[in-house]
């Protein structure tokens, strides 16, 4: 499996046989609205462009992957790509009405803690809760995914969570060869944290068994965590770090 990080929480996640595209937020620099006005600078997002590269891996996609309806996740240039090209989805039951009335292709729709057949394997949707305390309710419901598919490594999308108990029983008791988490310790102008903090991420990182990739980072003005950070904090060669267009293969 290769994994090519694109931005933020969008990436390309390639199979023997498979491209799998994860939350496309494609559009360009500026095209969405600000997440906060007051906490940090106001700037639109998002705030990078989409890699070089990024076109040539985005035009193999034969699937994918969405995890909820936020903006940095499916924005209307994402939904333009998989419109187009009526590119098959899975997505969260919850999400799969919404989706279909957008023009999308939804083939699958999950419900949460129940595996079913995928691309000659089995997905499964995760709990995810996208904040502490009481902003996790406004955040809405929100779809992580683990996934295992023929000779390749588990994979744990968790998408936007912080580290709740739901999330460490996938950690400890299916042991992913591979997990994905938001590391951009994102906040509104109101509430606490609506990712995981630093010190969550870290638990995260240590208590896992398999590699850890780390998304979420430097294209949104409402995530103050950037990559140096996790750089001072954790040494663990377990973790990777990438910068965006990068890729990485897992066996």
């Amino acid at each position: 499996m290769t994994y090519h990080h694109l931005r933020n929480a969008t990436a390309v996640i390639e199979t023997e046989t498979k491209h799998i595209l994860v939350d496309p937020m494609l559009g360009e620099v500026g095209s969405i609205e600000t997440f906060t006005s007051k906490r940090f600078p106001p700037f639109r997002n998002p705030l990078v462009a989409l890699p070089e590269q990024a076109s040539d891996v985005l035009d193999k996609t034969t699937h994918a992957l969405i995890t909820h309806q936020h903006a940095d996740h499916i924005d209307e240039a994402g939904i333009d790509f998989l419109k187009e090209r009526q590119i098959p989805i899975t997505c969260s039951k919850l999400d799969a009405d919404a989706l279909k009335s957008k023009g999308l292709h939804v083939v699958q729709e999950l419900e949460y803690n129940k595996a079913v057949s995928f691309l000659g394997g089995t997905i499964q949707g995760t709990s995810a809760t996208h904040g502490y305390g009481k902003v996790a309710e406004l955040m809405g419901n929100v779809m992580g995914f683990y996934i295992e598919l023929p000779n390749e490594p588990s994979l744990y999308l968790s998408s936007d969570t912080i580290y709740t108990q739901e999330v460490k029983d996938i950690v400890f008791k299916k042991e992913p060869d591979v997990s994905v988490i938001p590391c951009g310790s994102a906040q509104l102008d109101e509430h606490d944290p609506i990712l995981m903090t630093m010190v969550d991420i870290i638990k995260f990182v240590e208590e896992s068994k398999g590699q850890v990739i780390c998304n979420h980072l430097e294209a949104l003005n409402h995530c103050p965590t950037q990559r140096k950070d996790l750089k001072n904090n954790i040494s663990l060669d377990t973790l990777w770090i990438p910068e965006d267009g990068a890729k990485k293969e897992y066996t």
